[in-house]
């Protein structure tokens, strides 16, 4: 990888964008892949479309993996407890995930292997010597979930993987976990479909996303009689 770039940005924003938020949006910016007969690699690289993936990458891809609680004050506020994690990371000297200061509260850094040194830094997690396979954890609160009348929307996104020269294959997981006596789960945007696997029982809805392109979910719930009244 240093012959074609030694350092990278992910995005991890909170940041408004049209009627949503995005919650664990990333944009990994990596240097383009080496050199290739033009013709096939138009064929193959992905210009940002969404596209569901029905058979996973042979490779090991980064898997974005997200554990939300929404809880009793989560719909007053709006701010969620997020624990984020990073696996397969790409090489690179230095990295750096930046975060909207404006929707992101109490960012830490649990764990991480594979990287010699990962420090907070205002709204932002700056990381070094990044080896391959490297896996990074942290834990933020983000205002992520939006009243609509009785209903409550929990928007995440955009996910990517983009490259200077298009949009390769990613893994998105996310768990998420809230009251059921306070909210009912009643679908997701996009729908499930082949390569984006959703299930769901009392208090809780997992989500499992292998695609390339740029990725944006809102998970709808309804509220139970007792939060109806919640702002």
């Amino acid at each position: 990888m240093s012959r074609y770039g030694r350092a990278c940005r992910l995005f991890l924003l909170a940041a408004a964008t049209l009627s949503g938020v995005m919650v664990s949006a990333m944009a990994v910016e990596l240097p383009a892949f080496p050199v290739e007969d033009d013709a096939q690699r138009a064929l193959r690289v992905n210009d940002g479309d969404l596209v569901f993936l029905g058979n996973p990458p042979a490779k090991a891809v980064h898997h974005h993996h997200n554990n939300i609680v929404i809880d009793r004050e989560s719909l007053s506020s709006g701010w969620v407890a997020i624990h984020q994690c990073h696996d397969n990371l790409d090489v690179f000297d230095r990295v750096e995930i930046v975060f909207d200061a404006t929707r992101v509260a109490e960012l830490t850094v649990l764990n991480f292997a594979g990287i010699a040194r990962a420090e907070v830094v205002g709204a932002s997690v700056q990381l070094e010597g990044v080896r391959a396979g490297a896996r990074l954890c942290i834990a933020l609160r983000s205002r992520a979930l939006w009243p609509e009348g009785d209903r409550f929307e929990l928007r995440n996104g955009p996910y990517m993987r983009k490259f200077l020269d298009g949009y390769y294959p990613m893994h998105v997981t996310m768990d998420v976990r809230f009251p059921p006596d306070l909210l009912r789960y009643t679908g997701v945007d996009p729908k499930p479909q082949t390569g984006f696997d959703v299930r769901n029982e009392s208090g809780a809805v997992m989500l499992d996303a292998w695609f390339e392109g740029r990725l944006t979910t809102r998970v709808q719930f309804q509220a139970m009689p007792e939060a109806a009244g919640a702002p």
